[in-house]
């Protein structure tokens, strides 16, 4: 599904990695790891398609993503390490604006039981200024209850600020979508239970 070759990220005069290389296919999970400052998110960026890498390549199905655009977007998910939730907007209105950023509608009752199993029911039409990091992270994080349907999950640090019960359930999304044949590549500082066919974890900065 997703191939990267030779692929080399630049910030300013430094060079954060080159000749990275890996791919990923259906049930598979990439596990991303290092310091601060190593490259981790400017790699999730890279594969996303939100930056452009300053050598090497990334492959979706056999296309270059550059040339795919609109056609990768569609089969992707990613969240970053911002929550980027507008703090007038209610999480249902957060929830809503994120999937249509990304040319995605679900209906009124997707969106609810989405926020539901986030534990965020009764908080659903709460201004987000009123809920905690921990919440604000679940609502950047109910795109997951929705994206059954996209094939490559790209996640930064999605486990942070999230309480033991939050955890568990979005460990279980990524279950689900790794058993469904979809594809995963994630960063976390934290221990976390999820199955997958075949895992993989590369280090940068080390």
């Amino acid at each position: 599904m997703l191939e990267v070759r030779a692929l080399a990220c630049e910030r300013g005069d430094l060079r954060l990695f080159s000749d990275l290389e890996f791919s990923l296919g259906e049930g598979e999970l990439l596990l991303v790891q290092g310091p601060n400052g190593s490259g981790k998110t400017s790699l999730l960026r890279l594969v996303a398609g939100l930056s452009r890498p300053a050598a090497g390549s990334i492959r979706w199905c056999g296309e270059d993503i550059a040339e795919l655009r609109e056609a990768y977007a569609r089969d992707l998910l990613f969240v970053g390490h911002a929550n980027a939730v507008k703090e007038e907007f209610s999480a249902e209105e957060n929830l809503a604006l994120a999937l249509e950023l990304c040319g995605r509608r679900a209906s009124p009752e997707a969106r609810a039981e989405a926020l539901e199993r986030m534990g965020l029911g009764a908080r659903a039409r709460l201004p987000a200024r009123f809920l905690s990091q921990g919440q604000k992270r679940r609502v950047a994080l109910a795109r997951l209850c929705i994206g059954a349907d996209m094939p490559l999950w790209i996640l930064d640090e999605p486990f942070a600020a999230l309480d033991a019960a939050a955890l568990q359930t979005v460990a279980g999304l990524v279950d689900g979508h790794l058993a469904r044949g979809g594809a995963a590549i994630l960063t976390t500082h934290q221990e976390v239970t999820i199955t997958a066919r075949t895992r993989y974890a590369i280090a940068l900065g080390l």
